[in-house]
């Protein structure tokens, strides 16, 4: 039921019909318990793969005013995703993703998780007309604008149920043997809600709910994938971004899980296994799919031993595909959106911030600009900006290397940096350098005038 709560609301992050995120959470993982390697892994969809999705997405094509075609472009999207992660996984090109180095996710991620959080205001509110933009500007001035909209009803229900979620998360944090109480509190939400809107179904028509769900698993959707036509870039690019985010989380989730057991989690095979069952998913209605860090939590803490965990849990959403969807007609858009800001929220880590700016300024600014860009301008464009940071950032290291004068601890073979060490002192007509980088032509020049330098030093 976890699976069920999560994946309704990550298709709703994605902007899809509910139904697609428990397809989505059916095929995939039947596909990963027979390729791949991590014995904990819970596979599904995750919150920044959807996110990221929805925004880009949305901001070219409506899914209120062309819904198919929007079906379409999710799908392609999926396959493209996979495409790009099995063949990473082939040519063994995994270290291309190490190119996102941490501080630019750490800002991506903090953007994205307040637009996503803001564009919830539309379920929390009652707002019927809301703007598809993902800029944080566009977002507020709809809000405001259509104050008219606004439902008290909608406003008390999503109220209680974000500070009740906040306050289980809270919890949690704070005592991690209650790590269940946070896991529980979603599932909590949607059965009262949809109980108490089940009640109230006569007296008010101001909370909006999910409707009627299709019976059945999932119908293949070969004929939906749109390889041709102006929008076709459109699906290569989101496919190109969410397949290498939802690759770091699925791949690092896993090696988290596999350190506390003292076993080995094979990065290709993953991304191979990752790869597939996205393309299989775009195939049989699913969206982009990878490892998540609370449903492996889930697995590890039921102490799954084996990949045979996914296939149980698939088997759960199974039962609810075939006979538990009409339980989910009354659940209200608000608590969707409630638990979608409690899953993001937690994706604003400030503290990392300000540890970025006390040990590496230029790994800070990457990370702001990462923020801001996608804040103001749009997703790609702030993931290319601190991207761009960062590739700038390994060619300075290699291209202008630290460079160490060494000098030898008396009575050892040890040498150390003369200005961390004081007992270090420097041999008498030689200059030992340490130089933290490979020599090669673009350094070349630099390390000669270094050399130069520390000789003048010396001499005067």
């Amino acid at each position: 039921m976890i699976k069920t709560k999560t994946g309704i609301s990550y298709a709703k992050l994605a902007n899809l019909p509910p139904i697609i995120g428990l397809y989505s959470s059916f095929v995939p993982p039947l596909i990963y318990s027979m390729l791949g390697s991590s014995k904990h892994l819970g596979v599904g969809p995750i919150s920044i793969a959807s996110m990221v999705m929805g925004s880009m997405l949305s901001e070219i094509v409506s899914f209120t005013q062309y819904p198919t075609l929007y079906l379409k472009l999710a799908f392609t999207t999926t396959f493209f995703a996979g495409i790009f992660q099995a063949s990473l996984g082939i040519l063994r090109l995994g270290f291309i993703i190490d190119f996102l180095s941490k501080a630019t996710l750490i800002g991506f991620m903090a953007g994205v998780a307040v637009i996503v959080s803001l564009q919830q205001l539309k379920a929390l509110l009652g707002i019927v007309h809301f703007t598809n933009k993902m800029q944080i500007v566009p977002v507020l001035i709809s809000v405001f604008k259509q104050r008219h909209e606004w439902s008290w009803q909608a406003v008390v229900l999503g109220s209680c149920l974000l500070v009740f979620l906040l306050t289980t998360r809270y919890i949690s944090l704070k005592k991690p043997k209650l790590f269940w109480v946070s896991a529980a509190a979603p599932l909590t939400s949607v059965i009262l809600s949809t109980i108490l809107v089940f009640l109230l179904r006569n007296k008010t028509n101001k909370i909006a709910f999910i409707g009627e769900l299709p019976k059945g698993i999932n119908p293949p959707s070969p004929n939906l994938l749109y390889f041709k036509g102006p929008l076709l870039a459109l699906a290569i690019k989101t496919g190109l971004i969410t397949g290498i985010l939802s690759l770091i989380e699925g791949i690092a989730v896993g090696r988290t899980f596999a350190a506390f057991n003292n076993y080995q989690v094979d990065g290709n095979k993953e991304m191979i296994a990752i790869g597939v069952m996205n393309v299989v998913g775009s195939c049989s209605s699913c969206f982009v799919t990878a490892g998540s860090f609370s449903r492996s939590a889930v697995n590890y803490n039921a102490g799954a031993k084996s990949t045979v965990s996914n296939i149980v849990m698939a088997a759960a959403v199974l039962v609810t595909l075939l006979f538990l969807m009409p339980l989910f007609h009354y659940t209200p858009n608000v608590v969707l959106g409630a638990i979608i800001i409690t899953a993001v929220i937690g994706l604003i880590d400030y503290q990392a911030v300000v540890k970025l700016w006390k040990v590496d300024k230029l790994d800070c600014l990457a990370c702001m600009c990462s923020f801001f860009g996608v804040l103001f301008i749009s997703v790609p464009v702030g993931l290319s900006i601190a991207v761009g940071i960062s590739v700038f950032k390994i060619l300075l290291h290699v291209s202008r290397p630290n460079t160490l004068v060494l000098g030898n601890i008396s009575g050892t073979n040890i040498f150390h940096n003369v200005k961390q060490y004081k007992e270090a002192l420097k041999i008498p007509s030689f200059l030992i350098l340490g130089i933290e980088s490979p020599i090669f032509f673009a350094n070349s020049n630099y390390l000669q005038e270094r050399l130069v330098k520390e000789i003048s030093y010396d001499v005067n």
